[in-house]
């Protein structure tokens, strides 16, 4: 089904895409810029620490079990606006978990209400900006991503800033939230496409997990999302134990991966455009695989920074690309989104203990060596992204 709508209109919806994207980066960004101070403010182990990230990835990945659903039913609007309430809620209480009353349970809560919000908004978003894409007939899908890779960008800027100057973390988690919300309901109210194609049908969610090529696609974006999420999970904290940088240096680090990934999001269209999904994910991969080795290996700070930006680069393509695939056919966008999530969202909800875990016995540095040898494999996967007009 092909949507028109006069440009104002398209233009608005893109930017309030954007918007969105962004503001749930900075949400996100900000809780991992400050996970090396929550370690250390409730005294975690590698292990332990593990395990509590995973209370995150638990309410992400169960968002993805109803997010298709609930996007179908609501519309991505209000599911948006949903979201968003329950993205600033918890990372408010997180914030009074690591600071104002230490506790790692009530820290756990707040990060899985923050999960679960930020996971349901993840697919809403994703199904709105995958109508976009379709108007413009172009690829744009990248640039809302890059949009939320700014918005990470931002949030480690901050995140260095507030630790730089001692600001308390629960005033800083707490205005984050603040702003992450008002900014969410005001953008949110631009969103005109995804749902029109949909209306009067099911979801399908069901059926689309009897889809081969869906399947495909969410096994290649849980790799590429473990990819992604162990660089947000563990690159501070890797750079802090491994190359001895202070908290506020390895923010830093963490800020210089999501600069090069949002950069790779930007310029990312023209190479998708010219030569398509296959060829430049296979190249991106293999620089994110590269990018790893030289962080783990560098064995100066220097190159070791360096490989993390090679690492950002090659990382870049993997998600937005797989949500495009997914989104291929309007008719069910919702549900194969929703799949292709919750597919890709496990990397999210075993990462952290897997890294975590491997860590006690090798050190963080060490254990991102798992990265490059789930990438490599996982090569033989992307042929299932080529464009159906191909």
């Amino acid at each position: 089904m092909t949507v028109t709508a006069p440009r104002g209109q398209v233009r608005a919806a893109a930017t309030g895409v954007g918007v969105t994207f962004g503001l749930n980066g900075v949400a996100v960004a900000t809780w991992f810029a400050r996970v090396p101070v929550a370690r250390d403010a409730l005294g975690l182990s590698a292990g332990a620490l593990g395990l509590l990230l995973l209370s995150m990835s638990a309410g992400a990945f169960l968002a993805m079990l109803t997010a298709g659903e609930v996007t179908h039913r609501l519309g991505p609007k209000r599911t948006v606006y949903a979201s968003v309430t329950a993205v600033s809620t918890g990372l408010a209480v997180a914030g009074f978990g690591i600071g104002a009353v230490p506790s790692v349970a009530l820290t756990a809560i707040g990060i899985f209400v923050l999960g679960y919000g930020s996971g349901t908004c993840d697919v809403a978003m994703n199904v709105e900006a995958a109508e976009v894409e379709r108007v413009l007939g172009r690829t744009v899908m990248p640039r809302f991503h890059a949009m939320w890779s700014l918005g990470t960008v931002a949030a480690a800027g901050l995140a260095s800033l507030v630790a730089w100057v001692t600001l308390p973390v629960t005033a800083h988690l707490v205005g984050v939230a603040v702003v992450v919300a008002a900014g969410t309901f005001v953008a949110a109210r631009a969103y005109r496409f995804a749902g029109e194609a949909e209306e009067g049908h099911g979801s399908g969610v069901l059926a689309a997990w009897r889809e081969p090529r869906t399947l495909l696609i969410g096994l290649l974006v849980l790799v590429l999302a473990f990819t992604e999420g162990t660089a947000n999970d563990w690159v501070a904290v890797a750079f802090v134990d491994g190359y001895a940088f202070a908290p506020a240096t390895g923010a830093v680090v963490f800020g210089v991966f999501v600069t090069t990934m949002t950069c790779g999001r930007i310029f990312g269209t023209i190479a998708l455009d010219r030569w398509g999904r296959v060829p430049v994910l296979i190249g991106t991969m293999l620089l994110a695989a590269t990018g790893v080795a030289l962080a783990v290996f560098g064995g100066s700070p220097v190159v070791a920074v360096a490989g993390v930006a090679v690492w950002g680069l090659g990382t870049a393509l993997g998600f937005p690309v797989g949500m495009s695939a997914a989104a291929d056919d309007p008719a069910r966008s919702a549900a194969r989104v929703s799949v292709v999530a919750v597919i890709g969202y496990t990397a999210f909800l075993a990462g952290p203990p897997l890294v975590g875990l491997l860590g006690d016995h090798v050190g963080v540095l060490r254990a991102l060596l798992v990265v490059p040898l789930l990438l490599l494999p996982a090569l033989a996967l992307v042929p299932a992204m080529r464009e159906p007009r191909d």
